[in-house]
C-alpha cells in the first residue's frame, strides 16, 4: 500500500469530518461534534485560517490526517498543538499514523515551534502505546476545562 502525505485542501473537508465523526465514536463522543462542514471550512481556509492538516491518501482515499493549531505558552512560548491525528479504523496499524505524526514533528521543526502537545484519553491504550514509542511525556494531574458556546452567550459577570 502506498500513503502520500500531502497538505489538506478545501475540498478534503467533508471526508475530513466524515473522520473526526469516527474518532468521536471511537472516543465514545459522538454528540460532542457539532461543527458544521461550513464552520469547519472557515476555520482552515479562510482569510486568517485557525487551523491546517496533512492528509494521507492511498489510491485517492483520505485514510487519515493530523490536524495542528498555534498554542502559545506564557511558560514555554510557541507550540504546535496537535488537535487530532486520525486513521481511519480499517487502515489502523499499516504505519499511515506515524507517517502523519512524523510530518508533524517535522513542522514543528520547520516552524521553530518551542515543542508541541496533545491530548490522550487516558483508557486509549493504542493511542498511549503509541506516544510512548516516541517517548512522549505524558502528564498527570491536568483537569481539561471548556465553557460551551451556550455558556459563552448566556454568561453574565
Amino acid at each position: 500500500m502506498q500513503v502520500q502525505l500531502r497538505t489538506a485542501r478545501r475540498d478534503d473537508c467533508p471526508r475530513l469530518l466524515e473522520l473526526i465523526k469516527e474518532l468521536a465514536l471511537y472516543e465514545r463522543a459522538p454528540q460532542e461534534v457539532t461543527v458544521d462542514l461550513h464552520h469547519f471550512e472557515e476555520a482552515g481556509f479562510s482569510k486568517q485560517p485557525v487551523w491546517k492538516a496533512f492528509v494521507a491518501e492511498t489510491d485517492g482515499f483520505i485514510a487519515g490526517f493530523a490536524l495542528y493549531y498555534v498554542r502559545y505558552s506564557t511558560w514555554k512560548g510557541s507550540r504546535l498543538y496537535l488537535e487530532d491525528l486520525i486513521v481511519t479504523e480499517a487502515l489502523r496499524g499499516k504505519g499511515i499514523g506515524k507517517l502523519l505524526f512524523n510530518r508533524i514533528v517535522q513542522e514543528a521543526r520547520e516552524l521553530s515551534f518551542n515543542g508541541m502537545s496533545w491530548q490522550v484519553l487516558d483508557w486509549n491504550e493504542p493511542a498511549i502505546n503509541f506516544y510512548k514509542k516516541y517517548e512522549a511525556g505524558l502528564e498527570a494531574g491536568w483537569l481539561n476545562a471548556s465553557l460551551s458556546t451556550e455558556q459563552i452567550i448566556d454568561f453574565k459577570s
